[in-house]
């Protein structure tokens, strides 16, 4: 990968569970040479390693802790592990995330501790990362979510996680580059329900709150229909509508 543009990649686009040949939540952002993964759910290791053949990332964000956004970050803690620290012992990789995602991956690998592989960090509170500016927002879902917004000069790039409708979305999303939104409900629940997820519509609505430049669809539910769903999207959201697939990559 070239360290002169700046990229994202689409490394998993489906939720719950991936579908035949494609891989749950993940996504590979490059700028300035510095790569930061943004979720790494089932599957999506193997298609980040594909993507970063020469030097595994910089940092990773985790919105949360269901296993379709985590997963993986295991998979990326061994090779840390049997490549990186078996020449730098000492070093640790960022990790960015909630409570819950340490305790997940120290129950699927105790050792080498998570503790021992990354530099584990509060997603709640704003940081630094690399040339990014990372300010969180919490959203509502089943679990405490964190959409990101990430900010460096000429450049913002927004990420939802899992939610549900918020008048927040269109603070994350506030003339973003690109906002990477939740569409995994086909149809929205009946009225009055707790709402944790998003259609389409809803993020195209939410994108056009934001006044984004560009929209991509994600997290989608095993079986759904992609190109009806960028339908729906473009009838709220005037700006362009993208459908992720794995291994997608969009210059920004």
């Amino acid at each position: 990968m070239g360290d002169e543009v700046s990229r994202l990649t689409v490394l998993g686009s489906c939720g719950a569970w991936p579908e035949p040949g494609r891989a749950c939540a993940g996504f590979l952002l490059a700028h300035k040479g510095f790569r930061v993964v943004l979720d790494l759910g089932y599957g999506a290791a193997s298609r980040l390693f594909t993507h970063c053949r020469d030097r595994l990332p910089d940092a990773v964000v985790v919105t949360h802790e269901h296993p379709d956004h985590c997963a993986d970050v295991s998979a990326l803690g061994r090779a840390w592990h049997y490549t990186v620290q078996v020449a730098t012992p000492s070093s640790r990789l960022p990790l960015h995330c909630t409570p819950g995602t340490t305790r997940r991956l120290e129950a699927m690998e105790p050792r080498p501790h998570p503790a021992t592989l990354f530099d584990v960090r509060d997603l709640a509170e704003p940081a630094e990362i690399g040339p990014f500016r990372m300010t969180p927002y919490a959203l509502p879902h089943h679990q405490p979510n964190f959409g990101v917004r990430l900010t460096a000069p000429g450049l913002t790039v927004a990420y939802t996680g899992d939610t549900g409708p918020s008048p927040r979305l269109a603070e994350l999303g506030r003339d973003a580059d690109l906002f990477i939104c939740d569409a995994t409900l086909r149809t929205p629940p009946p009225r009055g329900e707790p709402r944790y997820l998003m259609t389409a519509a809803e993020a195209g609505h939410w994108a056009a709150e934001a006044g984004a430049r560009r929209l991509l669809l994600t997290h989608f539910w095993p079986g759904t229909d992609r190109t009806a769903a960028a339908d729906e999207a473009r009838a709220e959201f005037g700006g362009e509508v993208l459908v992720a697939e794995e291994d997608l990559v969009l210059e920004l």
